[in-house]
């Protein structure tokens, strides 16, 4: 953890609680020690340990400067297996990717929506993991298990991307510029299917080329990302 993130100004942290065991027996750190600290969405804090008793951790806490900016950069993806969907969910966090919509594709396995990531919040802690690893208070906001038509319908994005390897034919890096309101489509381990294609054509998406190589999910998630990321000159 580069920050750690709480939910407004702490005072408490209880023993068993993740934050104060690292606080504890990873940063080793003790009565009088300072860290880096923030408010979920909100500014940074300096964090004193105040006390350390047999219950939890004591702190006292003074506001600093405001860590919230995440970027004009919203990802369409579609649900994948969970143990890449959790990989996927931390980096993007951490690239300050504003907005994930997680969709359910026509070739994607319907069975995915059914997991414990989603099913016992598991992926809200990811996010956050993913926030407090940039060391950023800003946390990515996540739509569970959408249906690809209305989604696209409902977007009013200024610049749209479809990183596909069937129907793309040119580059990002053929692209003269990108606003600072974009959203790019991820597609599934199988790919889209030719409806999901046409459909995204019907709703403004230009398909882009990543390479010539075929991705894993996972990789061309983070890949596309941090392009476009690049392309729009925020990284």
């Amino acid at each position: 953890m580069n920050i750690i993130l709480f939910d407004s100004l702490p005072s408490f942290l209880k023993r068993g609680d993740e934050r104060a065991e690292h606080i504890l027996n990873v940063l080793h750190l003790r009565k009088g020690d300072h860290f880096r600290g923030g408010i979920i969405n909100g500014c940074a804090l300096d964090v004193t340990i105040d006390e350390i008793r047999e219950e939890g951790i004591y702190l006292s806490a003074e506001e600093g400067e405001d860590l919230s900016g995440l970027t004009g950069l919203e990802v369409i993806l579609a649900e994948v297996r969970p143990i890449s969907m959790r990989r996927i969910l931390r980096e993007l966090a951490s690239l300050g990717v504003s907005k994930l919509y997680l969709v359910i594709s026509d070739f994607g396995e319907k069975s995915y929506r059914d997991a414990s990531l989603y099913k016992d919040g598991e992926w809200r802690k990811i996010v956050l993991d993913g926030a407090m690893q940039a060391g950023m208070t800003g946390v990515m906001d996540v739509e569970l298990h959408l249906a690809l038509p209305d989604l696209l319908s409902s977007l009013h994005h200024r610049d749209r991307l479809i990183f596909d390897n069937v129907i793309g034919k040119k580059g990002l890096g053929e692209i003269p510029s990108l606003s600072d309101n974009v959203v790019i489509a991820i597609g599934p381990e199988r790919g889209w299917s030719a409806r999901e294609r046409n459909s995204f054509l019907e709703n403004g998406f230009s398909p882009i080329l990543l390479g010539k190589r075929i991705l894993r999910t996972e990789t061309a998630a983070v890949a596309a990302t941090s392009n476009t990321l690049m392309k729009m000159g925020l990284i």
